[in-house]
């Protein structure tokens, strides 16, 4: 029988700290053990861990498990996010060195050399209480580090059962099942913190409150920023492939993944077309009197409605009082001002099925409130458009401060990686600066290793003055 991930606590007077001494302990005790692991070693667990979560029959229970305890998102979807991103992140992870030598620059005189971080401490969201957890675990072991996993508490029962899986695969393999590990219940913030501050290295997804405590508490720490996902519709988009990519985006798992569209802004000169073509797609256009239902009821005292968000949209529409013809719909469409803060609830994220629909008068005009879009919620994520003009797309590229700029993709399925977009495979996307991150990049297995730099000589690689700074001298003298 695979020993349980969940360890025994000690008395409750010994409190967080002996709890999260012992996980540490184990989990150095497993990579001293794995520290001798070859490249070929490294990628078998990896596998391991992948088919933890890939195989069929615990794809599938994951999912069941994690939305009977979380009420968030639906089964189908989750069930294709546990195996479709495994996937992805297996494949990418597969190709690439993380063990000794994984990169000579002869001509730099350089050699490098790929080392662990050390034990890392994976805050994961209760929106995705299997997927991530296996999808950090993945990276992590790939630099043949240890992974704590601080589940939250409400995908606790879905996260321990993943941990558990992926550490009988380990097991299977012959590598030590300590290499992943799990907080113990009942899980808190007091113990997630102390986990933060024992670590090697914080990596968290999910709220931004998590988030902040992660770069405070003393610890190297990856964090990712918050989604708002505003999305374009230019005057050249193929409309009925823009309807059909944004309606299969913001119904997957009811809207709970950050790269979900919240909001659509549809240029004039095709705004009624566009409209026309998301209604066939399976969307409702709400009244105003709907949208005031929708607002009353998705907002309560400022916050989001646990009982509206990310709920199947039959639920939302009843939830929210909307007419029958709205119950069969798959999605809410919103028409607001072109405005962006909080006296403007439909300009956040709303993790639901409920799509804000701006208009433009011009695409100078869409931009701009993008980025306005962008500034009071998402700032640095991302940005889609659905266009033919690759002129603009690069225009949003080059001018908005955002990390991702997608073109003519359904935004959940490309943002995160995707087979026919570059991207890596993850659950957590960086947001640079702008959201307070610190890598503009999806989190990947290169934010799992420590590299040593072997440096030779070379020949002397030294310019003359007049190389450097002849062009100034000539333009404003010495």
């Amino acid at each position: 029988m695979t020993q349980t991930a969940v360890a025994p606590a000690p008395a409750q007077e010994d409190g967080a700290e002996a709890i999260i001494n012992s996980l540490i302990a184990n989990a150095r005790t497993a990579m001293d053990i794995f520290e001798a692991a070859d490249q070929a070693a490294a990628d078998e667990a990896v596998t391991a861990l992948a088919w933890a979560i890939y195989e069929p029959a615990r794809a599938k229970e994951l999912a069941e498990v994690a939305v009977a305890d979380t009420g968030l998102g639906n089964v189908e979807s989750k069930i294709t996010k546990n195996t479709r991103k495994t996937f992805g992140c297996l494949r990418d992870l597969m190709r690439v060195k993380s063990v000794g030598i994984i990169e000579e620059l002869p001509e730099k005189g350089l050699v490098k050399y790929a080392k662990p971080v050390g034990v890392v401490a994976a805050v994961a969201p209760s929106t995705n209480p299997a997927a991530t957890p296996v999808n950090k675990a993945m990276m992590a072991v790939k630099g043949r580090n240890a992974v704590i996993v601080a589940p939250s508490p409400a995908g606790l029962s879905t996260t321990t059962k993943t941990v558990n899986y992926m550490r009988a695969e380990l097991k299977k393999v012959g590598a030590p099942e300590d290499l992943v590990q799990v907080l113990p219940s009942p899980v808190n913030k007091a113990l997630t913190q102390e986990l933060m501050n024992q670590a090697d290295l914080v990596v968290v997804t999910g709220s931004q409150n998590n988030v902040k405590r992660a770069y405070s508490s003393g610890t190297p720490a990856i964090g990712v920023g918050a989604g708002n996902v505003p999305v374009i519709i230019d005057t050249t988009a193929d409309l009925a492939d823009a309807a059909n990519k944004i309606m299969m985006s913001k119904c997957f798992d009811n809207s709970t993944s950050c790269s979900s569209e919240n909001s659509i802004t549809i240029l004039d000169a095709v705004y009624d077309d566009a409209i026309q073509a998301l209604k066939d797609a399976g969307g409702y256009l709400c009244t105003p009197e709907d949208k005031k239902k929708i607002e009353e009821t998705l907002w309560v005292d400022g916050h989001l409605n646990r009982h509206v968000i990310a709920k199947d949209p039959d639920v939302f529409a009843e939830t929210c009082g909307l007419p029958e013809e709205a119950k069969s719909a798959k999605f809410f469409m919103v028409e607001d001002e072109n405005a962006a803060g909080k006296d403007h609830p439909f300009s956040d994220e709303k993790l639901s099925l409920a799509l804000t629909v701006y208009r433009a008068t011009d695409f100078a005009a869409a931009k701009a409130h993008v980025q306005n879009v962008l500034d009071f919620v998402g700032m640095g994520h991302s940005v889609g458009i659905h266009t033919k003009d690759t002129d603009h797309a690069r225009e949003l590229a080059e001018e908005l401060r955002v990390v991702r700029v997608l073109v003519n993709q359904a935004h959940t399925f490309g943002n995160g990686g995707s087979f026919d977009n570059g991207l890596s495979f993850t659950l957590s996307m960086g947001c640079g600066t702008w959201a307070g991150n610190s890598i503009t990049e999806n989190l990947n297995y290169k934010n799992f290793l420590n590299i040593t730099h072997l440096v030779t000589t070379i020949p002397e690689d030294k310019p003359s003055e007049d190389a450097l700074f002849g062009a100034y001298w000539g333009k404003h003298g010495k």
